[in-house]
């Protein structure tokens, strides 16, 4: 009668050093996993821009010294925004939206994309810090409307006064297609 429950006993410590195994191997992967994203957001997810930004091209295309006539341009200055990638910790793009242009969602979303990457190529060149802080920040992008062509200059002039970078994108209106017509 006393075997009974020495080994229920015994075996019910078995189970509950197993349950406890599991939980502090739960425990351990969640602190790994919370210590991996800490580490992961501060780090670029793209190691290898930093080194292109670190390279310097060292010979001008002999295409490109035919077009220029053997005069190399000289290389645009940093912009100013790469200076505050030292001090400031979050970065992020906004993306503005004239709403008198009456597009559709999806000429709104490839006009974005558009936006974006035509500041990503200026950033990439002239401010690599900043652009390197901005993907540290997880890419963050605001998108917001303005109403006429005429106050989104004057925001564009408001940002360059106080040396934010700008890029506007001008549609080539290949994508358009009249309201009248029908194509098959």
């Amino acid at each position: 009668m006393v075997a009974a429950p020495l080994s229920f006993i015994s075996s019910l410590a078995e189970y509950l050093f197993k349950v406890e195994m599991v939980q502090w191997h739960l425990l351990l992967g969640a602190g790994c996993l919370a210590l991996g994203y800490c580490i992961g957001s501060r780090r670029p997810r793209f190691v290898f821009l930093r080194l292109l930004n670190n390279a310097k091209p060292t010979n001008v295309s002999s295409q490109s010294n035919r077009k220029n006539n053997n005069i190399s341009k000289p290389a645009k200055e940093p912009l100013e925004i790469d200076k505050l990638a030292d001090i400031l910790d979050d970065f992020k793009m906004v993306l503005v939206v004239r709403n008198d242009l009456k597009m559709g969602k999806g000429k709104i979303a490839a006009q974005c994309s558009h936006a974006t990457l035509g500041l990503y190529k200026k950033l990439l060149h002239r401010a690599p810090k900043a652009l390197n802080r901005w993907e540290m920040c997880a890419q963050p992008k605001v998108v917001v409307k303005i109403e006429s062509e005429e106050d989104m200059l004057v925001l564009q002039e408001r940002a360059k006064s106080l040396k934010l970078p700008t890029h506007i994108t001008i549609d080539a209106g290949r994508t358009q297609i009249a309201p009248s017509e029908l194509h098959n």
